[in-house]
């Protein structure tokens, strides 16, 4: 199996340098695998998490990652709010871009209203539209020019909402409300962020980038607490293989990794507990179905998928590592919300469901003499193809047979966004502790809405709830619609998530958090073997 260091050897003509590879004595250098390869730069592009960590440490917004996860003053050093909760008034310091060029607010109202424009396409769009004006920006509607958005001078910022947020600050965290450089994107357009004219402003910046085996990012003497950061040098590794990955972990070539192999779950216990990073996690892992595809319109074929999915034997037997069954979207521990909305079988036992599901699939025509055929998409991790294998082991019991398609994690993105599947396994991650943020994943025209999920009353319901102050009773509207999607098995629900994080015992400054956000800015070397 190679290693990374074979790795970069083999795909150097692929690099995009901005010089040598560090040398030795260039201070602390952190390792860290980082899952699937990253596919931009561009805030306006990135989905996953892992890419998120990576231009996370290059550009920082009005607010920004703590040591354990939570959202402190980035680029803002304060802000206001006023009494009805709709204008927010944020106050920036005196920071720089690596080129030195001061940042202002209009770097803000610059990327954002970029961001929304419908000609740049931003899955993430969607997260902006508490802004005022921003939906129906997305929706051609309005010109970006009409955003809730205005630079008051060159450091204040004022940003007016559609209904009232108090999870703003945390939302402003998130990519989607990250600056870019104005000098640099009048002159490039588009092309700003490719490696050879990108400028960040946050603790490192970029040195080189080897598509398909690491991103190196060094650290940024202008950054405004440069003081502050002890890690000199940090390589985020391509690692989509996370056994091979594992390995290298062992041999200390990574001093991190995300995600770790689920099935070597025991021996990590047994032989290196005390890397072991393991904690409650607002995420969800789910199966979409897509809702286009004619057999997919048929509730019975999506009431009998959920029917027929174990998760007990997925959580239990399977993985083995903490995650709990999902019978719902939300999960625990989210702010403000009942968390009570269920599947109805929920507690039924399992052979009493497959009765239920085999008698659908009868109910639809289908039998041992005439199986659907469907194709599940999932990357080539080992872990997804397992889950893969899982699933199809259950659907053959219903008489659904399934092919399993496996493809490289970004072109897995890829087709999921391009809905080039007829069931796919992808995951969702808070980006802000709030119900919000996993529901909007089913309103029509959501970017992240893979299966294309559509239910005006469902929509009108969360609507409904954008527009309550009151925190109760907006949890309990919200949850009305989270029922209703339930009950039009919108999704095959599987387990909420728990952290699966490797960190050596000399890597210091990381807290298990249930964001799993560990930025380098707050992370030191000590003692390395």
């Amino acid at each position: 199996m190679e290693s990374g260091l074979a790795r970069t050897i083999l795909a150097a003509a692929a690099v995009l340098l901005f010089g040598c590879s560090p040398p030795k004595d260039a201070g602390p250098v952190l390792n860290r695998g980082n899952g699937p390869d990253i596919k931009s730069l561009d805030p306006a592009f990135i989905q996953g998490n892992w890419e998120a960590w990576v231009v996370g440490d290059m550009i920082i917004g009005l607010t920004t990652d703590g040591p354990r996860g939570e959202p402190i003053p980035g680029i803002a050093t304060h802000w206001e709010t006023s009494s009805d909760g709709l204008v927010w008034t944020f106050h920036l310091r005196k920071a720089l871009w690596w080129d030195g060029v001061p940042v202002t607010a209009a770097d803000f109202v610059t990327a954002w209203r970029r961001l929304l424009d419908p000609k740049t396409a931003a899955p993430y769009a969607y997260n902006l539209w508490v802004v005022k004006n921003a939906h129906a920006i997305s929706a051609g509607k309005l010109p970006p020019t009409a955003l809730g958005i205005r630079a008051v001078n060159d450091r204040t910022l004022m940003v007016t909402l559609e209904h009232p947020a108090a999870y703003l600050p945390q939302l402003m965290d998130h990519q989607v409300a990250w600056p870019i450089p104005r000098h640099i994107y009048l002159k490039f357009g588009a092309a700003w962020s490719r490696p050879k004219n990108y400028v960040g402003n946050g603790p490192y910046k970029l040195k080189a980038w080897v598509p398909g085996d690491r991103v190196t990012l060094v650290k940024n003497p202008l950054f405004y607490d440069a003081a502050h950061v002890r890690i000199q040098t940090v390589n985020y590794y391509q690692t989509d293989n996370s056994e091979a990955a594992l390995r290298e972990f062992r041999a200390g070539q990574l001093d991190t990794l995300n995600p770790f192999p689920n099935d070597q779950i025991d021996w990590m216990r047994r032989n290196i507990p005390q890397a072991l990073r393991i904690a409650p996690y607002l995420g969800v892992a789910y199966y979409a179905m897509n809702f286009p595809r004619k057999p997919f319109q048929d509730i019975r074929l999506r009431e009998a998928i959920n029917l027929a999915f174990d998760r007990e034997v997925l959580t239990g037997k399977i993985h083995r590592i903490g995650e709990t069954p999902a019978y719902r979207i939300v999960p625990p521990g989210v702010a403000d919300y009942p968390g009570t909305a269920a599947l109805w079988f929920k507690d039924v036992p399992f052979a009493q469901r497959l009765v239920k599901a085999r008698a659908l699939m009868r109910a639809m025509g289908y039998g041992p003499s005439h199986r659907l055929r469907l194709r599940f998409l999932t990357s080539t991790n080992p872990d997804s193809v397992r889950n893969a294998v899982a699933f199809q082991a259950m659907m053959a019991k219903i008489d659904l047979d399934i092919s399993i398609v496996t493809v490289e994690g970004q072109v897995f993105q890829q087709m999921v966004q391009n809905r080039d599947f007829d069931i796919a396994s992808p995951s969702w991650i808070a980006d802000f502790n709030d119900a919000s943020n996993f529901l909007d994943l089913l309103r029509s025209g959501s970017g992240e809405n893979y299966g294309a999920y559509s239910n005006p009353k469902y929509d009108t319901l969360l609507a409904a709830a954008e527009t309550m102050t009151d925190a109760k009773a907006r949890g309990e509207k919200m949850q009305e619609a989270e029922q209703l999607a339930l009950a039009d098995y919108a999704w095959v629900p599987a387990y909420f998530m728990v952290t699966r994080d490797l960190v050596q015992p000399y890597v210091k400054g990381w807290i298990p958090n249930a964001r799993d956000v560990n930025r380098t800015r707050w992370l030191w070397i000590d003692k390395r073997p």
